[in-house]
């Protein structure tokens, strides 16, 4: 088997852990009818305080309309403690992204992508679709990664997952790619079932006037509230997760809205507490509708991670990558 340097093993482990670390972020992490804006007794323009009614009123217009457009241009804002894993930084992503199915063309900025790591790029495109991520490494990236030449690192959730020998990941790694931080319509479903669903008042957002909302669910609320899960996970299953993620110490989720005169909302942001601090998530909608279509690199383009670690792990078993970590 021909291998890059040791120094090339270290920066590939380093890398590959990375481009992991970014897909199991953005998963975190689903058609109706338009609604009659004009049966809203309080719109956009109003800056009384709405009644639970009208407050449920005006979200469900809003999860009609998002539903059927499907798609939309979106900017997000990701940033996690480092207590939670890993270092402290904010990732940014901007481009187009669909749901139902879930697909995506953004573009990926920000601390995240290079903390502890000088030669990591500066700027990543990502594609995704059919539960598969593509991110486009750049040129010098995947040189020293020794991607014989290909710039887009190619990862399948269902081929990890399945090669990690759990089938129970591979059904919550892909129903993740339909949960509430990639589906605007599914979170606005999740923010009805919140027992204290509240308007807040009037406000602009990038010199659009809208309402804002806020709710917060409890882990128990938001699994009983999120029905894709059944697609995904038995009872049994349901329960070991929602155990594990009380022994996480999370709490809640905490979720603001801003729903413009359209029906549509504009921005969103969802955080999640737990003792090791807040993931806060932000993200900004535009475009309602805009074509999402996502084409795959082609094969002779990518480069599969999961060979990248059959091969790391076969370095490991015979002694070549022994002194991957002594900076040699």
């Amino acid at each position: 088997m021909t291998v890059v340097s040791v120094r090339g093993d270290k920066g590939r482990k380093r890398v590959a852990g990375a481009v992991l670390a970014t897909a199991l972020l953005c998963t975190g992490a689903v058609a109706c009818q338009g609604s009659d804006s004009s049966k809203k007794t309080k719109g956009a323009g109003s800056g009384e305080t709405q009644s639970r009614s009208q407050v449920t009123e005006v979200i469900t217009a809003a999860y009609k309309k998002t539903s059927a457009a499907k798609s939309a241009k979106v900017e997000m804002t990701m940033s996690a403690p480092a207590s939670m894993g890993g270092e402290s930084g904010e990732m940014k992503m901007s481009g187009v992204m669909g749901w139902d199915p879930t697909v995506m063309d953004v573009t990926m900025t920000g601390s995240a992508l290079t903390a502890g790591d000088p030669d990591a790029p500066e700027k990543v495109r990502m594609l995704w679709r059919d539960n598969v991520m593509y991110m486009d490494m750049g040129e010098a990236a995947a040189k020293g990664m020794g991607m014989d030449g290909k710039r887009w690192m190619k990862m399948d959730l269902n081929a990890i997952a399945e090669q990690a020998g759990d089938k129970k990941l591979a059904k919550q790694m892909t129903g993740g790619l339909d949960s509430m931080n990639q589906d605007p319509a599914q979170q606005l479903a999740l923010l009805l079932d919140s027992p204290n669903l509240k308007h807040v008042g009037s406000a602009k957002v990038d010199g659009v006037q809208t309402q804002r909302y806020k709710g917060r669910l409890t882990v128990k609320e938001m699994m009983e509230s999120n029905k894709g899960l059944d697609d995904v996970l038995s009872k049994s299953e349901r329960d070991e997760l929602f155990k594990g993620i009380e022994k996480s110490g999370i709490k809640g989720y905490d979720t603001e809205v801003w729903v413009n005169e359209d029906d549509y909302p504009v921005r969103m942001d969802i955080d999640v507490k737990s003792p090791e601090g807040t993931m806060k998530t932000s993200q900004k909608f535009s475009d309602y509708g805009s074509a999402a279509k996502v084409t795959a690199p082609p094969a002779g383009e990518t480069f599969d991670l999961m060979e990248m670690f059959k091969e790391l792990g076969d370095l490991g078993k015979d002694g070549a990558g022994s002194g991957a970590d002594s900076g040699f």
